[in-house]
């Protein structure tokens, strides 16, 4: 087993959520959730087109991922039939959040809610997942 000296020093540099159409995708998380388009470029029949953070422009980066692959719309559907967000974004306050996002038109399936260290709501991102905002509470 190597000790903790020889362990590459990783990071997360993307992360990926399926979604349904990617121009659509793209508005929602840029003008609804605020992030800013990174990267856009052609990829076959799709693009690689990723988001990020106004705060954190050189953060982890949101793929918008076409969902081609067979298996990822039953595995969608399965999440959102039992309420189970894809990703979890953290925000400073999330009844602050939810209610800028609810003036803006963004539905939630579960209203802000406290449970213990952290507060959650989920919204849906209207192309097939479940989004879960958090925040600390404290």
């Amino acid at each position: 087993m190597p000790n903790a000296s020889s362990v590459p020093d990783m990071i997360i540099t993307t992360a990926s959520v399926f979604v349904d159409d990617q121009a659509k995708a793209l508005a929602f998380y840029t003008e609804k959730l605020g992030f800013e388009k990174k990267t856009d470029v052609p990829a076959g029949d799709a693009r690689w087109l990723t988001v990020v953070s106004p705060s954190a422009r050189d953060g982890v980066e949101l793929l918008l991922e076409p969902e081609g692959h067979p298996a990822v719309r039953p595995f969608k559907r399965a999440l959102v039939a039992d309420g189970l967000p894809f990703t979890s974004f953290g925000v400073d306050d999330v009844t602050a959040e939810y209610d800028r996002l609810v003036a803006l038109g963004v539905d939630f399936v579960q209203p802000p809610t406290d449970v213990g260290p952290v507060s959650i709501a989920v919204l849906d991102d209207t192309c097939g997942n479940l989004i879960q905002i958090a925040s600390t509470n404290g």
